[in-house]
């Protein structure tokens, strides 16, 4: 039996209107369009978020005390990584506002940061730091949890985490503080190669921002600070009492 293979995109579809292609090309990732659009089987390289900075950041602001917080985490002995994130809830819209990035020190070191950022505070870990062992061979994910951090692992879902945070950024629901320049930096050079891969280098706070967003609904969960901090429970507050 022979076989053949038939490459059909868009316009080989005439019922689709150019209105509905230029909108379901405008809701469809960069590295995806051509496989979409015109039936062409590959993935694509270049950059994983292409958007001007101007268009995703904003000015530094106070964050209203009601909207709740968290944070993003990956471990790593070459870099360990952290990024806050806090969530309008009524708009939609997350707002990443402080970031950490330190390489080669022991964990006791990170968790002094860590909790300088909100020691109540839950984190989205990488979910492998719970099979990655430190120096005598102690689970990464107990070693922090045991120096007192809030961690959950967080949704590693990759392919779908990157669509729901190219799919935030082009919809202006998540915004980055323009003070961030790890973050951005990381931003502008997140990538990835001629067969579609991500490149994973310069990358531990894009992890966690995929984290804190993935896991947004057990992760960022606390409102307020220090004693008046109460954790969000299904859309409401509960103190820490």
């Amino acid at each position: 039996m022979s076989k053949a293979t038939v490459m059909a995109g868009w316009d080989s579809v005439p019922h689709i209107s150019e209105a509905e292609k230029a909108r379901l090309l405008a809701a469809t990732p960069p590295h995806l369009r051509d496989a979409r659009s015109k039936g062409i089987p590959r993935v694509g390289a270049g950059a994983i978020y292409p958007f001007e900075l101007e268009a995703i950041t904003v000015p530094d602001f106070d964050l209203p005390a009601h909207w709740p917080r968290g944070y993003g985490f990956d471990v790593g002995w070459r870099a360990t990584a952290a990024l806050w994130c806090a969530w309008n809830r009524t708009e939609d819209v997350i707002y990443a506002y402080r970031e950490y990035k330190r390489g080669e020190v022991e964990p006791a070191v990170h968790v002094a940061a860590l909790r300088a950022g909100g020691a109540q505070m839950v984190g989205a870990s990488d979910p492998a730091a719970r099979n990655r062992g430190v120096n005598d061979g102690e689970r990464l994910f107990d070693a922090y949890t045991d120096l007192g951090l809030d961690l959950i692992p967080a949704d590693n879902a990759v392919e779908a985490g990157l669509f729901e945070v190219w799919e935030r950024f082009s919809a202006g629901r998540l915004k980055v503080f323009a003070s961030l320049a790890k973050t951005l930096a990381e931003l502008r050079l997140y990538r990835r190669d001629d067969k579609g891969r991500v490149v994973k280098e310069n990358d531990h706070l894009m992890d966690c921002l995929r984290y804190a967003v993935m896991t947004r609904e057990r992760c960022l969960v606390w409102q307020g600070s220090g004693a008046q901090a109460v954790r969000v429970v299904g859309g409401a507050a509960r103190s820490r009492a």
